[in-house]
């Protein structure tokens, strides 16, 4: 396909802002903690050898298109022995969290800038054998350059918003000549096959796949520190409020503070999305009048709330509870991963407003291992509920353990589907 002139001025604004966007993004990973030879990554510079043999590459945008991608290369890993895995990622909290869960034969690199001078150090040094990209990471130049050197290609868990649908839709030539490169792409769902296929994507490339977020595994755990909080909670009843947003926080503590009154010794562990708002979130609950700990003092659960503020340790809070509020959903965000939850052996609370996993909770609430709530009052009255009553509690964790574990199952044949795609057998 002729180049379309869209793409060209897309090359040359590159080439204009490059110095401006290095600055800023390399920055940000030195503020957040990063040494600056790991930030420079981003400008396309290596800090691994490449190892010999086949190469695959995965290239995610943030913590949970990285995460979701990680047991579907453990199981390409066993079918493929001989094969080293590279992922990257464009934040510092990705690069964190992967460290702590990375595959076997698999190392982390920060996501070269989409622009010439980055893209074709990394390219030069890396050489991928095959390179699959996660969600709607589409990159024109990152695409175009890396379908240039070879490598077969693939987009996976593919998923655009109606806005981004919408946005390529009036751009249909540099929306073909991108989506072209792609020898195989994975949907989450049918609306979002037959929205690609609009986009004009090669039609027999396209395929629904299955959201990657179902196949990502147990939150890694702490077994010394569960123990410890298991005992100094003692026989009090907790539940767990996960990844909650700013507003999201005011309605969680007035459901608490509601509950407390039937269920005095009734704990809360607090768990915001965002660790660095913990001077915030700890202003919410003394606003609300309860007495706390705090996890990045060190501390131990006590008190009316502990509040999680730190990161990676979400598998330790969802151990110490089955009953699991998801924020991000209370107002209009989007969700968050519900599959977590489910094989952490807990079942799902979630406000409505969870369009980035519509289909999912649908299908989980179906199942009974997920309950939708639209406020303080609804959230304190289900949580009742199942104080109340332990063995619908029992059965609605069942029934999220069950939907897990199906939803697992299906993880060999996407390998097996990509593998033979990407012609790496």
């Amino acid at each position: 396909m002729r180049t379309p002139l869209l793409y060209h001025l897309y090359v040359v604004l590159g080439m204009a802002l490059i110095p401006f966007v290095a600055r800023s993004t390399t920055a940000k990973l030195r503020k957040a903690g990063m040494p600056a030879h790991r930030a420079h990554e981003r400008l396309g510079h290596a800090t691994h050898d490449r190892p010999q043999g086949t190469l695959i590459w995965f290239h995610a945008a943030s913590v949970g298109e990285s995460l979701s991608v990680l047991a579907l290369i453990t199981r390409m890993g066993a079918a493929l022995p001989n094969a080293h895995f590279l992922i990257t990622s464009g934040t510092a909290t990705s690069a964190t969290l992967i460290a702590q869960r990375m595959p076997p034969r698999c190392m982390h690199q920060f996501a070269p800038l989409d622009s010439a001078g980055p893209l074709k150090r990394f390219l030069k040094h890396w050489r991928p054998d095959a390179a699959v990209f996660v969600e709607s990471e589409l990159w024109p130049q990152m695409l175009r350059r890396t379908h240039a050197t070879g490598a077969t290609m693939a987009l996976v868990n593919a998923r655009l918003s109606e806005k981004s649908v919408a946005a390529w839709a009036k751009r249909p030539r540099l929306a073909a000549y991108l989506l072209e490169v792609f020898d195989l792409i994975l949907t989450q769902n049918d609306a979002m096959a037959e929205a690609m296929v609009r986009m004009h994507a090669p039609a027999p490339r396209v395929a629904r796949g299955q959201n990657l977020k179902s196949f990502a595994g147990p939150l890694p755990s702490d077994e010394d520190l569960i123990f410890e909080a298991r005992a100094v909670l003692g026989h009090r009843p907790v539940w767990v409020a996960a990844s909650t947003h700013a507003g999201e926080e005011q309605i969680v503590l007035a459901a608490h503070k509601r509950l407390r009154e039937t269920h005095p010794d009734l704990h809360l562990i607090l768990v915001p999305r965002h660790p660095e708002r913990g001077a915030e979130v700890l202003q919410r609950i003394a606003d609300a009048g309860l007495e706390y700990s705090r996890r990045s003092r060190g501390e131990l659960p006590g008190g009316a709330v502990y509040l999680a503020d730190t990161l990676g340790e979400l598998g330790n809070w969802f151990a110490l509870s089955d009953i699991v509020f998801l924020g991000g959903s209370l107002l209009p965000i989007g969700g968050h991963n519900p599959f977590e939850v489910a094989q952490s052996g807990s079942m799902v609370l979630s406000g409505n407003h969870v369009f980035n996993f519509a289909e999912t909770f649908s299908a989980m609430e179906a199942a009974g291992a997920a309950r939708i709530v639209a406020d303080a009052d609804d959230l304190a009255a289900q949580i009742d509920t199942l104080l109340r009553d332990p063995q619908a509690r029992a059965k609605a964790v069942a029934a999220a353990q069950t939907f897990a574990t199906a939803e697992t199952a299906k993880l060999d044949t996407i390998a097996t589907c990509l593998i033979n795609a990407l012609r790496l057998s």
